[in-house]
């Protein structure tokens, strides 16, 4: 839900006023309303009530946020604008980002007359009808509330305007309910807006007309005499109950039946209500609820507090209720009007709100200003009272019911029928560690968004952290700023939330597709217990774990879970187990393959790999080269001849292939190039040693590796030809995702991959990882994610990186030597492919959890003030019509103020020739610009094809070339491209004039 009512800026505070029983009526002093243009005379008139029910800040609006020019901005109706915050906060508020879902959402709403289109435009002499409806059209008319919506939001469901004036904004819930039911949609805005200026003023009182002759409305008193007209928009967010409790939603009340009719002519006027209608559509919506009128508690009423009305409602209501029931006293009434007035459009949601609040909450507000009934209202012998105070909601087994009306001028008449939700199931536990993201398309709004974020769990410390980092990933739109932060409870969110946190991660990015590349570690980066925690939480790589270990049963003779997860006593020996190549080829394997099968499940999916010796393997079976039997089985054959071989030792020696080449006795091969100085010499233990003595003595530092074998050596040429044979028994296929070669460093191709030899020659050449991971930096803009134990090929990576790259590097699991938890780095990880810009399968990664959504803080907009202030009312009729400006000069003068540039990405920059000033001078005109820089990009400063045309014949007016629009807008969406193309077209065009037209040219 989300609103704004009189007195209130959001729902939470609407909720608060009414159980407090304030009324929210403001009443104005003479200094007040003289200020605001009202009439002396106006003053003096005895029958002018100094009162209204305004709602704040009605002139501002985040014209940015939503793509709107300021001067765009500043000629919509209020009441459009408002709404279409209010429409993002309710989806917000359901948790639920309406480009990520996949259903349909409908939009049904109505507003009121725009009297800011007449107040305030067409009375400033800025504008006419006729260049308003050239410029503008869709600005001020109701009709294109819900519309607006559905374009700004994305929204493909149906988009339905309502007016059925006081009765539209239940209508509307009606309307979309059966929309719903009927499947046209799968989530549905229903709501109404009502905003009226001049906007804080009083009005005329008129006996025994529909307002109150002094500012309050006494709903059902015998000294009621009428309500005052209040502003305010609500919108309410509706599914199918059965969906909203399968998707985990935070259910507010659910509508067991709403009814619409109306009056006809059996009646005293057009715009007199009528007790037969009324009591003909609640009994319909009861009836469609299929539950007794004995079991509802309360009734929110359209209580005017009118002398005809107050009597009708009640006896209506006694007529369906004395229908089934003589039971007395049991069912409360109220009315908001009481509180806020009556919000014309807006008032039957208003009301909606109020009773669904006071469902979910087990409490009835009071309703105010009752002393004495009404004299035309027998209660004492109805099912009702008037709740005059704060009251517990008590029940006696039956669930808490309630019915919502809302009856409109002109006879058109709703009733919903709402029951409190039902019980929801709890939340399944979840990890141990939660990753919380943020963003905004600002700065300043980032801070704020992080800032609400960390007070509200404050306030709420009892909140699953879980649900709430769900909410946040599926429920919140990601934006061009990012931030993130990997904590394990509330108390630890808060904490790391506070400025300053190295916790958290923030990063700028506009949105861009990153080419995710995987790598997978080689030999020598296994570790007892690497991934232990991710096998103890994350179901599916366990899943992964167990199906490979149990394939390799028979081909190891033992449980390979037993090793890489020994309990306390074991550690030891396992370390000492998982050193033999038989076990740690076959280790490692299965610990990036069931990582690599994780990543997938979250949406992260490689367009390339590449694979450091044994890492290869998983590289190729995630390409489909192997099936994963296949893959397991020649794995494991591979670490047991390899095992079998005469023990061996591997240097790291930190040179050039072409240095180390002269060095290497006859039993010494290089057996991988890591990096332009990086490389691996492998061989003879004592051939080994030798070379270690060579290099120190020459000041060269080197590293022995911790291998039992000299692989990748002449040394295991002998298991190359049995190899060979296994090899030819397997099934082999093209591979179907791109990866590097460690032989060649470049692409494998089909023949390659799919060729025994090929395989055979890969355990004994050496493996050119430099040349491959070169191969996967030339995209420039690639994410590099290392899959498997610890961050070895991460680091290797990083070296061929230059100083401005603008690759990500990032590894999934520690190093061994690191105490972290494997689920609170590996989030770390998926934060920052997120921050990067990265699309993550949310549900994939709650594939193994029910979770629910919850109500977070929602978007902090950051409003500016775009109005277009009203003349004084002295202003004549004949004065109006002096002057009907054109559309070119309204561009130019029908701003109140030039508005500051919109918050772009890009900074701005000025004009650097006298053609990039002119083109922006026409930009700033036509957009309402104080100042637009010359990378500014046209449609991110708010243009559309309306202000596109108005911009091209300017362009086309000032400039003697033939211009199209397509080219010179869409092509050439910035004033320097702009630039550039007229000054190249103004070039071809003069050379093909004559002297004369030129200087004809130049004089004009």
């Amino acid at each position: 839900m989300a609103g704004r009512f009189p007195g209130a800026k959001n729902v939470d505070e609407y909720w608060q006023n009414l159980c407090a029983g304030r009324e929210c009526i403001s009443f104005f002093s003479d200094e007040e309303l003289l200020a605001l243009g009202v009439d002396q005379a106006l003053l003096n008139n005895p029958s002018y009530v100094k009162a209204g029910a305004p709602i704040s800040d009605i002139e501002m609006f985040d014209a940015s946020f939503f793509g709107f020019s300021p001067k765009e901005a500043e000629v919509t109706d209020p009441q459009q604008r408002i709404f279409l915050e209010c429409a993002w906060e309710a989806l917000e508020n359901a948790g639920y980002d309406s480009e990520a879902y996949k259903g349909w959402i409908g939009v049904y709403a109505g507003g009121s007359l725009s009297s800011y289109l007449i107040e305030n435009l067409l009375l400033t002499n800025f504008y006419t009808l006729e260049s308003l409806s050239r410029q503008f059209p869709a600005s001020n008319d109701k009709d294109y509330i819900p519309t607006r919506v559905s374009y700004k939001l994305n929204l493909k469901g149906p988009s339905l305007n309502v007016n059925t004036t006081c009765s539209t904004s239940l209508v509307a819930v009606h309307l979309a309910c059966r929309g719903l039911l009927n499947y046209e949609c799968d989530m549905a805005l229903a709501g109404g807006v009502s905003i009226q200026v001049p906007h804080q003023v009083g009005y005329l009182y008129l006996k025994e007309g529909m307002a109150s002759p002094d500012g309050h409305c006494r709903a059902f008193d015998a000294n009621a005499q009428g309500t005052i007209m209040g502003n305010g928009v609500g919108i309410v967010v509706l599914k199918r109950l059965e969906d909203a409790l399968a998707e985990g939603d935070c259910i507010y009340a659910v509508i067991k039946g709403s009814a619409i009719n109306n009056d006809g002519s059996a009646k005293v006027g057009f715009t007199a209500p009528s007790t037969s209608g009324q009591a003909k559509v609640i009994a319909e919506a009861q009836a469609i609820a299929d539950i007794n009128p004995e079991t509802i508690s309360y009734i929110e009423t359209h209580g005017t507090g009118t002398i005809l009305g107050d009597p009708i409602e009640i006896s209506a209501l006694k007529k369906v209720f004395n229908a089934s029931t003589e039971k007395k006293g049991f069912c409360a009434i109220g009315s908001v009007k009481t509180n806020v007035g009556h919000l014309n459009t807006a008032s039957g949601v208003a009301g909606l709100i109020k009773t669904v609040l006071a469902l979910k909450h087990q409490v009835i507000p009071p309703n105010l200003h009752f002393e004495t009934p009404n004299p035309e209202i027998d209660f004492e012998d109805s099912p009702f009272y008037v709740n005059t105070k704060l009251s517990e909601w008590k029940t006696n087994g039956t669930p808490r019911r309630a019915g919502v009306s809302s009856f409109g001028f002109g006879g058109t008449n709703a009733h919903v029928v709402l029951e409190e939700a039902p019980p929801q199931k709890l939340s399944e536990k979840s990890r141990p560690w939660q990753l919380l993201v943020i963003s905004a398309k600002t700065d300043s709004a980032l801070e704020m968004a992080t800032e609400n974020l960390k007070s509200h769990l404050q306030e709420h410390p009892h909140l699953d952290l879980a649900d709430v980092a769900y909410t946040l990933q599926l429920g919140r739109r990601a934006f061009d700023r990012h931030r993130f932060v990997v904590c394990q409870d509330i108390k630890d969110a808060v904490s790391a939330l506070t400025a300053n946190s190295q916790r958290v991660l923030t990063h700028h990015q506009k949105p861009t597709l990153h080419p995710i590349a995987f790598m997978f570690s080689g030999q020598g980066s296994q570790y007892v217990n690497m991934g232990r925690e991710l096998y103890q939480l994350e179901p599916t790589f366990q899943e992964q774990v167990d199906k490979c270990a149990e394939i390799l049963q028979p081909h190891l003779g033992l449980d390979l879970r037993h090793i890489l997860y020994p309990n306390s006593e074991q550690t030891e020996l396992a370390t000492q187990q998982l050193q033999q190549t038989a076990l740690a080829q076959p280790a490692l394997f299965v610990i990036e393959y069931s990582l690599a099968q994780l990543w997938l499940e979250w949406g992260i999916r490689p367009v390339a790999m590449i694979g450091h010796s044994i890492g290869e393997y998983v590289a190729a079976t995630i390409a489909g080269v192997f099936s994963l039997e296949d893959a397991l089985a020649v794995v494991a054959t591979r670490g047991k001849l390899m095992q079998q071989m005469p023990t061996g030792s591997m240097l790291a020696v930190p040179l050039t292939e072409q240095q180390v080449q002269p060095l290497l006795y006859s039993e010494l091969s290089i057996a991988a190039v890591n990096a332009p100085s990086s490389c691996v010499v492998s061989g003879p233990t004592s051939a080994i040693e030798a070379l270690q003595q060579q290099l120190a003595a020459q000041g060269i530092d080197t590293q022995p590796l911790f291998t039992s074998h000299a692989f990748h050596s002449a040394m295991m040429e002998p298991v190359v030809q049995k190899f060979t044979q296994r090899l030819q028994q397997v099934n082999l296929q093209p591979p179907q995702i791109p990866y590097i070669s460690n032989l060649t460093g470049t692409w494998i191709t089909a023949d390659e991959a799919t060729n025994p030899d090929y395989w055979a020659k890969h355990l004994r050449q050496p493996v050119r990882f430099s040349l491959g991971v070169s191969e996967l930096l030339q995209q420039s803009d690639s994410i590099l994610v290392e899959v498997g134990p610890g961050r070895s090929l991460s680091t290797l990576t990083k070296r061929h990186l230059e100083p401005s790259a603008k690759q990500l590097v990032l590894s999934s699991l520690h190093h061994p030597k690191e105490q972290h938890s494997d689920i609170s780095f590996l989030l770390n990880t998926l934060g920052r492919l997120w921050m990067a810009g990265v699309e993550i399968d949310w549900s994939g990664f709650y594939a193994h959890e029910k979770r629910s959504r919850l109500p977070l803080p929602t978007y902090p907009f950051e409003r500016q003030r775009y109005w277009i202030d009203s003349k004084p009312r002295s202003l004549s009729a004949s004065a109006l019509n002096d002057k009907k400006p054109d559309i070119a000069e309204t561009d130019k003068t029908s701003s109140s103020q030039p508005y500051s540039r919109l918050n772009l990405g890009n900074p701005y920059v000025a004009a650097t020739n006298e053609l990039e000033t002119q083109i922006a001078q026409m930009w700033q005109e036509v957009l309402g610009m104080e100042e637009v820089g010359i990378h500014d990009n046209f449609f991110e400063l708010g243009g559309d094809s309306l202000i596109a045309t108005r911009l091209f014949s300017r362009l086309q007016t000032t400039f003697p070339v033939e211009l199209s629009m397509r080219k010179i807008l869409f092509q050439a969406p910035t004033i320097a491209q702009q630039a550039e193309m007229l000054d190249r077209l103004l070039f071809e065009k003069i050379a093909e004039l004559s002297e004369e037209e030129v200087n004809s040219i130049l004089v004009n």
